[in-house]
């Protein structure tokens, strides 16, 4: 019969020397791997960092290509007027001169917006870029995209007057001139010493409101003056299956089959004189003809 004993537990034949090995080996590995993961965190973080860089870099670059380019083209735009080509002799030439050179403007401008939507694509914040693409836009005539872009740049940097002055004179392209207004005194607000907004902006956008207001109300005495001659209102609503209107009708109708049907003649003689006879239905025979000239 076999003997019943406990379990010896595995350590006890272990050393302590060996064990407290064991311990530092394990203690060296954990330390290894807290190291490596520290290390790893700070190399994304790092690395997350010169990835921004590049962005902010790039963007930066692409900015300003951009800005060189409109610029470029906006001097070249305001040497070559309209009034130059009208007041030259050879105006055909510099005609065609003038619309080559306009073509080459636009598409200049169309590259520069180019350059800043793909600094927008890696610097998406950046309220400048969009206040630049709006100016270009406002040149290119599209007004639309030009207050969209400039209501982006507001929503980027509300305290930037600069936006708020472009996204006023955008509206004020579309004829939102008291939505202008307001664009352009918050950039006062912003920056009160600015003389370009108050002596350009602001008050040039008074002066279309008073237009407009002026203009409202000429429209509306013509059309006041219009509506007295022309209006339904002036002609009253009879009802012609009233009782009053039957009975008139009635005796218009009776008073009518009531008139004698007698003929009256004119007859003129051959000597000239004239004489009215008046014939009866009972069928009266007129004067011989062979005396009088009868006219009726």
């Amino acid at each position: 019969m076999a003997s019943f004993g406990w379990k010896r537990k595995i350590g006890e034949k272990v050393s302590k020397v060996t064990s407290q090995q064991f311990e530092a080996e394990a203690a060296d590995e954990k330390d290894v791997a807290e190291n490596e993961e520290g290390n790893w965190l700070h190399a994304i973080k790092r690395r997350k960092e010169i990835l921004l860089e590049g962005c902010a870099e790039k963007s930066k670059q692409l900015k300003d290509e951009g800005a060189s380019l409109a610029e470029n083209k906006r001097i070249a735009q305001g040497l070559w007027s309209e009034h130059h080509l009208r007041t030259s002799s050879q105006s055909t030439s510099l005609l065609n001169t003038y619309v080559l050179r306009k073509y080459a403007v636009i598409r200049k401008y169309r590259e520069a917006i180019q350059k800043w939507d793909e600094a927008l694509q890696l610097t998406p914040d950046d309220a400048t870029l969009y206040e630049m693409k709006s100016q270009v836009l406002m040149s290119l005539h599209e007004m639309f995209p030009a207050v969209h872009a400039a209501e982006m740049a507001v929503q980027r940097n509300p305290h930037s007057w600069e936006s708020w002055q472009t996204l006023g004179r955008a509206q004020l392209g579309l004829g939102e001139i008291v939505l202008a207004i307001r664009s352009f005194q918050v950039a006062l607000h912003i920056y009160p010493m600015n003389p370009e907004i108050w002596k350009e902006d602001l008050s040039w956008a008074r002066t279309l409101q008073e237009q407009q207001k002026v203009a409202q109300k000429i429209k509306k005495c013509e059309a006041s003056s219009e509506g007295t001659h022309f209006s339904p209102k002036s002609i009253p609503d009879y009802d012609f299956e009233s009782d009053e209107i039957v009975a008139v009708c009635a005796a218009i109708a009776e008073k009518q089959k009531t008139v004698p049907a007698n003929k009256t003649m004119v007859i003129v003689s051959a000597s000239g004189t004239v004489e009215t006879v008046t014939e009866k239905e009972d069928g009266a025979t007129p004067p011989d003809g062979s005396v009088f000239i009868k006219a009726r």
